[in-house]
């Protein structure tokens, strides 16, 4: 089974607008919500491709109750621990430039995330873990090491997208998958990533550091995967970039949906590109026919 951990859910209220004018009353062209969080988007897009997973973390409140809702019309399975406060609003504003206002959300106890724990726990061999997003401030920095450590002990395998710093816990536990994009993988080894061949340089050294499998996304210079056989570089399809909100994370679940259907990591990757593509050029996430379209203009090059 496939389980996606969320710690700061939200309800993303995405809006359209002209002009903004600071100060003075504003008004929408289009508005829609929509239940936000790295690892329920990978929910979701897993679920569009035909692929089973079960949704955690942590949700609260009548935003909570929204996201629990929406997801299980969707035909999702969820697990979430409920906590006392509301499920935080995320803001998405789409007008000249690209706006977000992102919220705290709620403080969570050490009772709560004793309970996430132990969810956790019950994961063992033939299980993925899909860790996504930052960790919020109310809980300990530590908290993504202590579940990479629990899943290390049950035999779950493990896949990461989140910030460089974050990774630096968790590569000793041999991670399935990481997929920081250039400026996290620059973070991370204290570089500038700025050409293709760096993104493979310092991805050949998180793969010497324990990780399985890692994605680079690259923006216009497409992606980059490296295991430990070698290195491939895929291109990314011609369009427009609509928005950015969830293509790293439609990366993860399609890089996922395909390993599984397939077993072979070189088509799963082309596929990941694809997904992360198609939802850039889309206002949500990928469907399946979006990915289709677009595969054939990824291109791969294999680099020995």
């Amino acid at each position: 089974m496939i389980y996606t951990l969320t710690l700061n859910p939200s309800v993303d209220y995405i809006i359209e607008a002209g002009e903004i004018v600071l100060g003075a009353l504003n008004r929408t062209s289009y508005e829609t919500k929509l239940p936000g969080g790295k690892g329920i988007n990978v929910s979701r897009v897993l679920r569009s491709l035909g692929v089973e997973s079960k949704a955690t973390g942590f949700l609260g409140g009548f935003t909570g109750k929204y996201v629990e809702e929406f997801l299980h019309k969707e035909g999702i399975y969820t697990n979430f621990v409920k906590v006392g406060g509301d499920t935080r609003i995320n803001i998405k504003l789409k007008a000249e430039k690209e706006t977000e206002i992102n919220a705290r959300g709620p403080e969570i106890s050490t009772l709560e995330i004793g309970l996430l724990k132990d969810q956790i726990k019950q994961l063992g061999k033939g299980d993925y873990l899909i860790l996504a997003g930052s960790i919020p401030s109310s809980m300990p920095q530590t908290i993504y090491q202590d579940i990479v450590q629990i899943c290390k002990e049950t035999g779950a395998e493990v896949m990461i997208d989140a910030e460089g710093e974050l990774l630096k816990t968790v590569l000793e536990y041999k991670p399935f998958l990481i997929k920081p994009n250039n400026h996290e993988l620059g973070q991370f080894f204290g570089r500038e990533i700025s050409e293709v061949e760096d993104a493979i340089f310092y991805g050949q050294k998180l793969v010497e550091a324990g990780a399985k499998n890692v994605i680079v996304s690259l923006a216009e210079m497409g992606a980059v995967y490296i295991n430990e056989s070698g290195a491939i570089h895929a291109s990314v399809p011609q369009g427009e970039v609509k928005s950015s909100v969830g293509a790293g994370d439609s990366m993860v679940a399609g890089f996922l949906a395909q390993y599984l259907k397939t077993n072979d990591r070189a088509n799963a990757f082309r596929y990941s590109v694809a997904s992360g593509s198609a939802t850039a050029f889309s206002i949500g996430l990928c469907t399946p026919e979006k990915i289709e379209s677009l595969l054939p203009e990824v291109k791969i090059h294999k680099f020995q």
